[in-house]
């Protein structure tokens, strides 16, 4: 699922629609969300790890915080690709950045950063990340030179 030519995985793949377009014509903020959440569950199992795994023992994984940084606009008709890698792994969240591409020029569109925080679902409170996901997560973090943009 690795992507060869970029060490990113390639997370989410689909074409712009014109009902994701606003009145300007490009693709809408609130669609950019959505595509970027879809790939943000395919971070996980390009790392090795299952969704059983982020959910046994009461266990949870939450979105604390997202950015996204719109860089060129999208259009009906265009086909993007998202590609994503683990940047940070700590002892209680994780953070993944994924970058959105018009598919047949590779023009980046927009880069969105997530930290996620593993959480007891019993207590509602944050919780330290299991040290076998850890583990698959930190074999997939991206050195600062293949994070350069």
């Amino acid at each position: 699922m690795t992507d060869s030519r970029t060490d990113w995985a390639i997370t989410y793949r689909s074409i712009v629609l014109p009902k994701h377009c606003d009145h300007y014509g490009h693709m809408n903020v609130r669609f950019y969300a959505e595509h970027f959440d879809d790939g943000g569950f395919q971070m996980w199992q390009a790392a090795g790890v299952k969704q059983s795994e982020l959910t046994r023992d009461g266990m949870g994984i939450v979105v604390a915080n997202i950015s996204i940084d719109f860089i060129h606009e999208i259009m009906a008709g265009q086909l993007m690709e998202i590609r994503g890698a683990w940047i940070r792994v700590g002892g209680k969240s994780l953070t993944h950045e994924q970058r959105m591409f018009e598919a047949d020029s590779g023009t980046l569109c927009a880069i969105q950063t997530t930290v996620e925080v593993a959480f007891d679902m019993n207590r509602r409170t944050s919780a330290p990340l299991p040290e076998d996901i850890k583990a698959k997560i930190e074999a997939h973090v991206l050195t600062p030179e293949k994070l350069a943009r």
